[in-house]
């Protein structure tokens, strides 16, 4: 069986409303999936938003529990991490760098084997190889600041956005956002390993 963990900031709004739309879909269509839902800076314990738990009772789904943080267990639990935004998986990274190969936003896994993934991994390779440049005191050339420029412009936000605060229709159009996603990779998640 497939362990999914998806990752926001709190673990109180997008996250848990993931974590209930990807478990009614993978029971509807199926697919056996083991879902969690966890946070970078989550507070454990912490109630659901009431506007998410609004959100997932107007589409007749069960909030998940109470927030839970991050940690390595369920790092280690996960056989696919998803996050909500590039920052969370560049957060996950540098606290377990070992989940470097299971870990990804949302958008981005569900864009496996699009083309738009090689521009991504070039990019990713450029900002490397710049970090590693600017240790040196080395400076990038006027081709590889150019190639990044065009890159950057080329690829898609990875982001879903944080309702967090906002009102009741904001929560509901992430909520859609996040199903649009998911239906599309729920078949990926249980063929994947």
């Amino acid at each position: 069986m497939n362990r999914v963990l998806i990752v926001c900031t709190g673990n109180t709004c997008r996250s848990p409303m993931a974590e209930a739309i990807l478990k009614d879909l993978a029971e509807r269509s199926g697919k056996r999936l083991d879902i969690r839902s966890a946070g970078v800076a989550a507070s454990n314990g912490m109630p659901i938003s009431p506007n998410a738990a609004e959100t997932l009772r107007r589409r007749k789904l069960t909030p998940p529990g109470p927030a839970a943080m991050l940690n390595a267990e369920e790092v280690l639990w996960a056989n696919v991490i998803l996050t909500m935004t590039a920052g969370h998986k560049r957060a996950i990274l540098e606290r377990y760098p070992e989940a470097l190969s299971k870990t990804y936003t949302l958008k981005e896994y569900a864009l496996r084997g699009d083309p738009v993934m090689d521009d991504v991994a070039e990019i990713e390779r450029l900002y490397s190889e710049w970090q590693v440049k600017q240790a040196l005191g080395q400076s990038l050339t006027d081709g590889e600041r150019s190639r990044l420029l065009e890159l950057e412009r080329r690829i898609p936000n990875f982001d879903i956005a944080d309702p967090f605060g906002g009102p009741l229709p904001l929560y509901e159009q992430c909520a859609d956002e996040i199903e649009d996603i998911l239906l599309t990779l729920v078949d990926k998640l249980d063929s994947d390993t």
